[in-house]
């Protein structure tokens, strides 16, 4: 039976092949581990495999899990990248180190008032919502460069880059043209000066695509943990 340390190797072996025929370097891309209804137990394992970086969809079960593995705080960086309500942003401001779903000025310029001044700036990236889908979060690629100049403007926060999930498609050349169109945004953005570094896209199914298009952070959960159980929330 695989083990959540064996699932991660394997996770990064494929990494490693997705750079290698991009001819990226492997350092240019780093793993979160999402660990959405997993719970501390399986956050512990995929430490002691190794990995700091952990991501969660739901923000009061990312702060149950902050405060359930405090010993380990100093050493890992809490992410998160579901949808975030404008009554939940201080406490996210208070407790993340990350913030990938920033779908709104609003969001950001909460979680710049919030942020408290001894912590470290609250690093974000905008939500894009690249393929256009209804029922999807984010900022219209026509949105992004005026919000990105103001989210960058502010105290507190610093804006990495832009994150999407986009529609899911059966071939790789399908996967790639959503991630194509961030990657291409964020180029755009770069070129108008501002100073961006993270590109948050790619998942368990199309992790392969996303590096091929320059990814800079993929976002994998079931690869390593197995299938999730069903939520309501």
């Amino acid at each position: 039976m695989a083990t959540i340390a064996s699932n991660i190797q394997q996770v990064h072996q494929r990494i490693s092949r997705a750079c290698a025929l991009s001819q990226r370097p492997v350092r240019s891309v780093t793993l979160l581990v999402v660990t959405k209804t997993f719970g501390p137990d399986a956050v512990r394992e995929a430490f002691a495999a190794g990995e700091c970086r952990f991501g969660e969809n739901y923000v009061q079960e990312g702060i149950d899990k902050i405060a359930a593995l405090a010993e380990l705080r100093a050493d890992v960086e809490w992410h998160l990248i579901g949808p975030l309500q404008s009554n939940k942003t201080r406490v996210v401001a208070e407790q993340f180190d990350w913030v990938h779903s920033v779908d709104r000025l609003k969001i950001a310029q909460r979680l710049s008032e919030q942020r408290p001044a001894q912590l470290a700036p609250l690093q974000l990236c905008l939500q894009v919502n690249i393929s256009g889908e209804a029922s999807k979060s984010g900022l219209a690629p026509d949105e992004v460069a005026e919000v990105a100049r103001q989210v960058a403007a502010l105290p507190g926060v610093r804006l990495r880059g832009l994150m999407a999930i986009p529609e899911p498609a059966g071939d790789l050349e399908g996967q790639r043209a959503p991630h194509r169109a961030l990657r291409e945004l964020l180029e755009q953005l770069k070129a108008e000066g501002l100073a961006l570094d993270t590109l948050s896209m790619g998942m368990s199914a199309d992790l392969d695509a996303a590096v091929a298009e320059g990814a800079t952070m993929v976002r994998v959960g079931s690869a390593i943990f197995g299938s999730r159980a069903v939520s309501d929330r």
